[in-house]
């Protein structure tokens, strides 16, 4: 299993836009990889149609989005039709690739399959993982849902909003927060050291054991 901080591995692989080089692909950006159990399956086209509509907010992050099954690619290229029929999705080809990975060697190297759901042939499905990647191809956050729960995709928007913010500010993001929320300066600044990085200044919530750690201040 990959470790948040690790680099993620720079695998090769077929895709529905053709072979790439995920290091490659990633260049500069974030990026996330969504995998999904099967093709022609019905929560999955769900979740890859919701992803299809989202596009265009991911893009505004700056994070390129590929999703992975354990099926060939033109097996993908004819799901794509039911994706976008069933999300009401227009417009030419499909605004992100679908990696192929029939051998199923990506999915037992990256941890994803799910051993509870398995397929016709008595075989694993590939458990719904999320890996968010940072410009430095470092793992930023992973989660692992089963085959038969289905993800939220405005969190995944939220956690991309919150890593992004708290890669440059020196704060943290409580709990629900959303983007323009308040957030918690970082308990290792020193009171100096956070008057001169809040310039809206901070507010120190009273709590039964008298320590001031926990910190208020605006969104920076």
């Amino acid at each position: 299993m990959l470790n948040l901080g690790d680099e993620f591995p720079n695998f090769k692989a077929d895709t529905t836009v053709g072979q790439i080089q995920f290091h490659d692909w990633i260049s500069d950006s974030w990026a996330i990889l969504f995998s999904h159990p099967s093709d022609f399956t019905p929560v999955c086209t769900t979740e890859l149609g919701r992803l299809a509509n989202l596009t265009s907010e991911f893009e505004k992050r700056g994070v390129k989005i590929i999703a992975l099954s354990c099926d060939p690619v033109d097996s993908h290229q004819k799901w794509i039709q039911d994706i976008k029929s069933y999300a009401k999705h227009s417009g030419e080809g499909f605004p992100y690739p679908i990696i192929a990975d029939d051998s199923r060697k990506l999915a037992v190297n990256l941890g994803m399959l799910d051993p509870l759901e398995k397929d016709k042939d008595g075989l694993p499905l590939t458990c719904r993982a999320v890996f968010i990647i940072g410009p430095d191809k470092k793992l930023r956050l992973s989660m692992l849902y089963p085959a038969t729960t289905g993800r939220n995709f405005d969190e995944i928007l939220r956690v991309v909003d919150s890593l992004q913010l708290t890669e440059t500010k020196k704060v943290a993001t409580p709990a629900d927060w959303k983007s323009g929320g308040t957030c918690m300066v970082l308990p290792t600044l020193k009171e100096e050291e956070a008057n001169a990085l809040f310039p809206k200044g901070f507010s120190v919530v009273n709590l039964p054991s008298g320590k001031p750690y926990l910190r208020i201040t605006p969104q920076p």
